[in-house]
């Protein structure tokens, strides 16, 4: 193997929103890079988000391959019931959630886990691949062939989430693992890139040689109403 992954973080509060309530972690110590973007208003998406890169900050090094995914999904449920029980602290009808994608990298291996519509993306030879699939209600609707992918992005219910860490009920994660080419580019990205900016405009970018700085630039640049923030991780010769 004559390549190493570099890796780059950016997170805008968007063109409207005052607050960014997205949280970003970049361990190429250990190889994980999470990406979280928080919900509940008032503040508590921040609570949501950054208990997340909180957990994921302290796993210690030298863990083998199954061992960092399995603290992974341990600190993730062990921060979902955090947060379910600070909610309820809080009061009834409260929510202290987020969304969350984390990229595992071990040798010429990668896993995603993800909960919510939180993303990661793969340009390799030029095309660019979504790895993840949506937990939303658009998805949903989508997989039931009554609305078509290109609407769902402008459809009134597109910020429904029907998982998140926090959110109601068990914590589902999906999780997906490939190989890594010489050439990978990966992005890792909340929805606030994604539903100001097409992937096919995203792709080009990416195919172009832009980082994540340039990308998440051109999101506010074009009045993203919502935070923007992505991880770009490339494989280098």
């Amino acid at each position: 193997m004559t390549w190493r992954l570099a890796s780059l973080a950016a997170t805008h509060p968007g063109a409207v929103r005052p607050r960014n309530e997205d949280a970003l972690l970049e361990r190429p110590d250990i190889g994980l890079w999470v990406v979280a973007d928080g919900a509940g208003g008032h503040g508590a998406g921040d609570v949501a988000s950054n208990a997340i890169v909180a957990a994921m900050g302290v796993i210690p090094p030298g863990l083998a391959a199954a061992e960092l995914l399995a603290q992974v999904r341990l600190r993730l449920a062990a921060v979902h019931r955090e947060l379910q029980e600070e909610a309820a602290r809080r009061g009834p009808g409260r929510i202290l959630a987020s969304t969350v994608v984390v990229m595992l990298a071990r040798g010429e291996h990668f896993a995603m886990l993800w909960a919510g519509d939180s993303r990661a993306y793969l340009l390799r030879q030029g095309t660019l691949s979504r790895v993840t699939k949506d937990h939303s209600l658009v998805q949903e609707l989508v997989d039931q062939g009554t609305l078509r992918e290109e609407e769902a992005e402008s459809h009134p219910q597109a910020n429904v989430i029907t998982r998140a860490v926090g959110a109601q009920g068990e914590l589902e994660l999906d999780k997906v693992s490939g190989r890594i080419a010489e050439g990978d580019r990966f992005l890792l990205c909340t929805d606030g890139l994604f539903k100001t900016m097409a992937e096919a405009e995203i792709g080009a970018m990416l195919r172009g040689g832009a980082d994540v700085l340039a990308i998440v630039t051109e999101a506010v640049g074009r009045g993203a109403r919502d935070n923007v923030s992505a991880i770009g991780v490339d494989c280098v010769g």
